[in-house]
């Protein structure tokens, strides 16, 4: 078997897993995977498939992580030739038979740059603290089941923007999105500080008082940890996939400046 890491701009996608009649960053992976013969469109996802996550809709990553049955000659030069430059496989590693790329991961980081340049720092800071550690999140995700993390991490300013690293073992749905949608709500004084405790308290929160999620472009799964597994890059494929977001980093920026004369210009 073979682990690929796998980057992709979101936003463009309907989130990573495969859904009927909407773009998806795995209908991409699979589809590449007919045209090269690697599996047939009829009989399924090639044997052993899994994926490390399954990110939201317009979410980004920088190492998702999909394994399988792979032929010797796939490396992830070769896979990208049937992938859009939206999505690039950028490294690799051999691991062993019954490898499961979504349980066997034992870490998983993503990271959110929040736009907030009246934000106040220190609330953001003592908010996100609180969050930290062995909580029931309940209340910030939609999930029924399995609501109990270990939630670890780190924020920072970065100009207007306050940036968290946010690492767990797994996430339940929307987590990261709602935590960063409380802690802006309490940086940005529309909530007390005192909510998270009425957050994590077993309480049902819904109307007002619950927390709505994060937009979801912000967020970028930024590292999949597996301790016995270490990824080669190939220096091709990450070449390729520097140039692809090298290019749509200088777009977005000129829609910036674009955005900003219209912004100024008008009386």
């Amino acid at each position: 078997m073979r682990a690929y890491r796998v980057t992709y701009d979101g936003r463009p996608y309907n989130g990573f897993q495969r859904q009927p009649d909407v773009p998806t960053v795995e209908d991409e992976l699979l589809d590449a995977l007919d045209r090269l013969g690697v599996r047939e469109r009829s009989a399924g996802p090639p044997e052993g498939y899994a994926a490390a996550g399954r990110t939201d809709a317009g979410v980004s990553a920088v190492a998702q992580t999909v394994a399988f049955e792979a032929p010797g000659w796939l490396s992830p030069a070769a896979f990208n030739s049937e992938l859009p430059a939206s999505v690039r496989a950028w490294a690799s590693a051999d691991v062993p038979e019954g490898f499961h790329a979504t349980h066997d991961a034992s870490e998983r980081t993503y990271a959110y740059h929040l736009y907030a340049p009246d934000a106040d720092e220190g609330r953001a800071r003592d908010a996100f603290a609180a969050l930290r550690g062995d909580h029931d999140f309940h209340n910030l995700t939609p999930d029924d089941e399995g609501t109990v993390r270990t939630l670890d991490g780190d924020l920072a300013r970065d100009g207007d923007y306050l940036v968290f690293e946010l690492r767990a073992g797994g996430f339940c749905r929307q987590l990261v999105r709602r935590v960063v949608g409380l802690v802006a709500e309490i940086a940005r004084g529309e909530s007390p500080p005192s909510k998270v405790d009425r957050v994590l308290g077993s309480d049902p929160l819904s109307g007002p008082e619950g927390v709505a999620p994060a937009p979801a472009y912000p967020l970028v799964l930024t590292d999949v940890t597996y301790p016995a597994v270490s990824f080669a890059p190939d220096p091709d494929a990450r070449s390729s996939a520097r140039e692809v977001f090298a290019d749509l980093r200088a777009e977005r920026q000129t829609a910036a400046r674009i955005a900003g004369t219209v912004r100024d210009g008008l009386p």
